[in-house]
């Protein structure tokens, strides 16, 4: 895999840590990364400080141009970084994280399906679990889905295999709206496709997790990535993998720390 080229910061960062990084992973998404920036901004601007990340995941189009011009005109925060060649979803949100500076993650796709008013609702939900524990994970549930029926299927078909088998206490996995701690997150172990199972990896961590309704809406612009055998059969392999993790793992519980002598 080629390095992906520098981060490109397109708005001075604040000496503030931002509350949260919006992690958009994009290819060939132009005619809706404008509208999607927009619509982060006039959610987040309100409520906290953010940055938008995007991870470019070798686009042929005018993704990051679109990217740029949108969030100069609206003075956002942001950073742009641009992958070589396509590597995937996973691998651009991985490296969305490694340059993100929020203490939230929160991860949304890139052709606009998913609704930024609803990340809100995420963080609120995040604030009231964070007292329990570091490590939780928020994910968005596309409760009224505006796929056409095949997809719907298959998406049916996906999530009920993945719960028996790994039984992660989410319906709708394949949400790409999600709200996870940056810490969390680089906790997890990374592989192609893990973005599918981040409720199941975050609960291998003896994380938390909560599910909040959000709004589906149709692709306006581009063409989907997927099809039925990137979306299901491909995926079972992953799935016995993620279960054989899970099984695996060892939670510590540190009973006590002592210091003896200077540090």
């Amino acid at each position: 895999m080629s390095a992906p080229s520098p981060a490109a910061s397109l708005a001075a960062p604040s000496s503030a840590t931002p509350l949260i990084s919006v992690l958009i992973p994009a290819k060939d998404e132009a005619g809706n990364i404008g509208q999607l920036v927009t619509e982060v901004v006039e959610a987040l601007r309100p409520v906290c400080g953010f940055e938008i990340v995007l991870v470019d995941d070798g686009s042929g189009d005018g993704t990051a141009a679109e990217f740029v011009q949108r969030c100069t005109a609206l003075g956002a925060a942001a950073q742009l970084i641009r992958h070589q060649a396509s590597v995937g979803q996973s691998t651009a949100l991985s490296t969305a994280a490694r340059h993100a500076r929020g203490r939230y993650l929160v991860t949304i796709d890139g052709d606009g399906q998913n609704d930024p008013a609803d990340i809100p609702a995420l963080l609120r939900q995040a604030q009231a679990l964070e007292a329990g524990g570091e490590h939780f994970c928020i994910a968005g549930f596309r409760h009224k889905r505006k796929d056409t029926e095949w997809k719907k299927i298959q998406s049916k078909i996906a999530n009920a295999v993945r719960r028996q088998i790994l039984d992660d206490g989410v319906p709708d996995t394949g949400c790409g709206l999600k709200l996870i701690p940056r810490a969390t997150w680089l906790r997890l172990p990374y592989f192609d496709h893990m973005h599918r199972y981040i409720p199941a990896l975050v609960r291998r961590l003896g994380g938390r997790i909560a599910v909040v309704p959000v709004n589906h809406r149709h692709r306006t612009a581009g063409v989907s990535k997927y099809t039925a055998w990137n979306r299901v059969w491909v995926g079972i392999v992953d799935m016995f993998g993620v279960r054989w993790l899970t099984r695996r793992s060892k939670q510590a519980v540190v009973a006590q720390v002592e210091t003896i002598g200077e540090i």
